[in-house]
């Protein structure tokens, strides 16, 4: 490897984190992102670096090009999915993305939370583009213009109508993390018992569950709503029992989440979103394909 290439190797991965970052957000697909990241590095490598003038410029630009077209084309398979969509939990620690300067650590935290990127999912292609750069990472519009190939006012326009559109459908609270923590093993403990009284105590009136078993393992094919109907229906899933079920904690998408696995094999993810000291919604991925990438972690 000559001094050259060595340099467009080490200016790559100085920029791998926040590529992935926006990639995955696009996306909500582990794969599809690294997919993403990997395709970037080939037109990064093929590319005159000498008429580069901005690495991060280019890079982001070809990886939310390339994520654009995987996303149009994954928004048609999703139509045919069985049950609701879930995003593939994501390992994460939100410190080490490489963000521009003026980004916000707390929203770029809630970006990547399962709620934030369930709402994503009903963004068109470019409004999902245009809110992950600006919000998430904090590119200006004019950047974000370039990348697009849209005029700044067309990039403005697009950023007011993602933003309201998130903000009208996702909750906005404080996360206490120890909080969040604490109240999913209680909630655990009170489910792995069948404990309908303790479990009602912790749950929101208007409390929610959403499975994603994607047709592959059983799963509520509709979200659940109300505490009595989430509460009964995870009595009545303890009640039946799996046998070699073990969980620990994992930081998933940017919060405390329960791993569940059978043999060292991870079979499902639970995360709560937490508020007023209650659970006010449980998103459990069980989609078999959607695990896979945790295998190894």
């Amino acid at each position: 490897m000559d001094v050259e290439e060595s340099d467009g190797t080490a200016v790559f991965e100085e920029h791998r984190p926040v590529l992935l970052g926006v990639a995955y957000r696009m996306l909500g697909r582990v794969a599809d992102a690294e997919d993403v990241v990997q395709d970037t590095w080939l037109r990064w490598a093929s590319a005159d670096r000498a008429e580069v003038r901005q690495p991060r410029a280019f890079l982001v630009r070809a990886a939310t090009r390339l994520a654009l077209d995987r996303l149009r084309s994954a928004q048609s398979r999703r139509e045919t999915y069985v049950g609701p969509w879930l995003p593939e939990p994501l390992l994460t620690d939100v410190r080490a993305e490489a963000v521009p300067d003026g980004a916000d650590r707390v929203v770029l935290t809630e970006s990547v939370s399962v709620a934030v990127l369930v709402v994503l999912e009903s963004l068109s292609p470019l409004e999902r583009a245009v809110f992950v750069l600006r919000e998430a990472f904090g590119f200006p519009h004019e950047e974000i213009a370039a990348v697009l190939d849209r005029s700044p006012a067309a990039v403005r326009q697009l950023a007011a109508r993602a933003r309201s559109h998130v903000a009208e459908r996702t909750p906005r609270y404080e996360v206490d993390p120890v909080q969040q923590r604490e109240l999913t093993q209680r909630f655990l403990d009170a489910a792995t018992r069948g404990d309908l009284d303790g479990l009602l105590e912790m749950l929101a009136p208007d409390a929610r569950f959403v499975g994603d078993g994607g047709g592959k393992v059983k799963a509520p094919k509709r979200t659940i709503t109300s505490a009595d109907k989430v509460g009964r229906f995870m009595a009545a899933i303890a009640q039946q029992g799996v046998a070699d079920l073990e969980f620990e904690f994992a930081e998933i998408n940017g919060g405390a989440a329960l791993v569940g696995s059978i043999g060292g094999k991870p079979s499902a993810v639970m995360l709560v979103d937490v508020a007023d000291g209650v659970i006010q919604s449980i998103y459990l991925v069980a989609n078999p394909d959607k695990l896979a990438h945790l295998q190894a972690r």
